[in-house]
């Protein structure tokens, strides 16, 4: 059992954000791994370990800082990570984003067949939840996404996935691009061992030229969508602060009362 899982080095969703020529500012010291991407890494091991072999590859794509995301990954227990890094990429929405992982994942898969490539089901700084499925539109494999539970048997994958409305099982065959939700498992801790070595660990670095993607066709110039403008929030003004001294309930039920909030 090979496995592909994607990470992604995203900004403290709790610090103040800012953007810069309409992209996110990034820096090496505000952000960690993805949270939902835990949840991916700790399906790939866990699917590995019930196969009784396998592999299971990190593969993240950013700038200098991002190699933090598949370090992360490494220390859950992952025994590869590639970083992908171009400054050509920079501002790329989630199709030339596709496009550069599709090729990283290809080029994964030609020296030894994949099973499957795990993503979160979506990433904490966009919250588009696109990225899967134009994952597995580009490489033109089977997709199960949005998974609460993920299992291979005889060549397919099966996952079953909650909806409001519906309980769903579906099969696929492999390989495919699955992503799970926060209530696919717990992820692990990880253990000293793997966090000493994580850090030591040599870290691939593959650039456009290294997967053969043109850099006219990613990155912001290649974008469907572009940020026109970005200002900071207002402050806010008007604002009633009470101190509870045993009423704040009612004062606060009254307060949604007035403003029909209630």
């Amino acid at each position: 059992m090979r496995i592909l899982v994607t990470v992604k080095h995203v900004p403290d969703l709790q610090s103040n954000r800012s953007f810069t020529d309409g992209t996110v500012t990034r820096t090496a010291e505000d952000g960690s791994m993805n949270e939902l991407d835990e949840h991916a890494v700790e399906a790939a091991l866990q699917l590995v370990e019930e196969a009784g072999e396998g592999e299971v590859y990190a593969l993240t794509l950013g700038g200098p800082d991002a190699v933090s995301a598949v370090r992360k990954a490494l220390q859950l227990g992952a025994h590869h990570a590639i970083h992908v890094s171009d400054e050509a990429v920079a501002g790329s929405d989630v199709f030339g984003t596709a496009m550069v992982i599709g090729a990283a994942v290809r080029k994964v898969h030609a020296e030894a067949p994949l099973d499957m490539v795990i993503t979160g089901m979506a990433a904490l700084d966009g919250l588009t939840s696109m990225f899967p499925t134009a994952l597995a539109a580009e490489l033109d494999w089977s997709q199960l996404t949005l998974a609460s539970a993920v299992s291979v048997a005889d060549g397919e994958a099966t996952i079953e996935r909650h909806l409001p409305d519906a309980h769903e099982t579906v099969t696929a065959p492999l390989p495919a691009v699955v992503s799970v939700t926060d209530e696919a498992n717990k992820p692990r801790y990880p253990n000293f061992k793997l966090i000493m070595a994580a850090r030591k660990a040599e870290v691939p670095v593959w650039t456009l030229a290294d997967l053969g993607i043109d850099p006219a066709l990613v990155g912001g110039g290649a974008a469907r969508a572009t940020v026109v403008d970005a200002s900071e929030r207002p402050p806010r003004e008007n604002r009633r602060q009470v101190t509870d001294k045993g009423e704040g309930g009612r004062e606060l039920a009254e307060f949604l009362i007035e403003k029909g909030l209630a």
